[in-house]
């Protein structure tokens, strides 16, 4: 396993286009750290939004899991053309030739999805716990270690997420193209659920029963939402007589749907390069 992962990371170190997606995605994600400097004063109107309770603990492990994994596509972009990177310099007829097969080939890529992924939860929770530490009202132990599940939730994401990108890119070949299949099913997604809301199921929670199987929605339902948690918000919605009736838990069945998607993800690749003539 080591010599899979030591193969795949100097492939992708080697490439100065995912080094530099790499890079961009890691200082990205200390940039959620400059929120906290973000202060408006206005005469009666001041602003601050590390007054507003987004760096208080447990909050924020949902607050900075769901923003940082929207930045998720920098990492998705590395993955797509990891794999493009393989039909298009020839490397992977000659890892086969050199003695892999390719149930070991998609070992390693899968291997490089899960090391993105821990290694981003990592960076996360350690900057979670720094800002936190820094900016929070409550410091209590218990307090500052609850709510650690989101960030296995952003784990499990950000491999289903990948795995999906991986079988995408070596079904398409092409960086380009497989990102833009990755939209256009984003889209077709959208739609489905659209259709079913407000047309065929309205009124009703029917259709996210039905939508919660789709892949990119199941992980979508990992992390819900957290801007609707915060204080201001709900007393501007209880003021004009909004209902805040949704759930933030992080859901079992929402991870076992994640897992199974990427279980798939993982056989359809290795069953299409198996089957392929390369």
């Amino acid at each position: 396993m080591k010599r899979l992962l030591s193969i795949e990371l100097q492939k992708i170190w080697k490439n100065k286009a995912s080094r530099v997606l790499t890079l961009a995605y890691f200082i990205l994600l200390t940039f959620i750290a400059l929120i906290a400097s973000i202060k408006f004063d206005l005469g009666i109107f001041k602003f601050h939004l590390a007054e507003m309770g987004i760096f208080n603990f447990p909050f924020i492990w949902h607050f900075n899991t769901y923003i940082a994994a929207i930045l998720k596509l920098f990492l998705a972009i590395v993955i797509v053309s990891m794999m493009a990177n393989e039909y298009s310099y020839g490397t992977l007829k000659q890892n086969l030739i050199d003695g892999m097969s390719k149930k070991e080939f998609i070992q390693s890529k899968f291997l490089t999805v899960v090391l993105f992924a821990t290694v981003s939860t990592i960076f996360v929770f350690i900057m979670s716990l720094i800002l936190g530490l820094s900016y929070s009202s409550y410091t209590e132990f218990s307090i500052v270690f609850s709510d650690l599940e989101y960030l296995l939730a952003y784990f499990v994401k950000l491999v289903g997420f990948f795995s999906f990108c991986l079988f995408l890119g070596i079904l398409v070949k092409r960086s380009a193209f497989a990102l833009g299949f990755l939209l256009v099913w984003n889209i077709i997604e959208g739609i489905i659920n659209g259709v079913l809301t407000f047309k065929v199921f309205p009124n009703s929670t029917t259709a996210a029963s039905i939508t919660q199987f789709l892949p990119l929605q199941s992980m979508s339902n990992l992390i819900v939402e957290p801007f609707s948690r915060l204080s201001v918000v709900k007393n501007l919605g209880t003021q004009i007589g909004l209902d805040n009736i949704k759930e933030y838990d992080v859901s079992i069945s929402s991870i076992i749907i994640v897992l199974f998607w990427t279980a798939i993800f993982i056989f359809l690749s290795h069953r299409l390069l198996k089957n392929r003539d390369l």
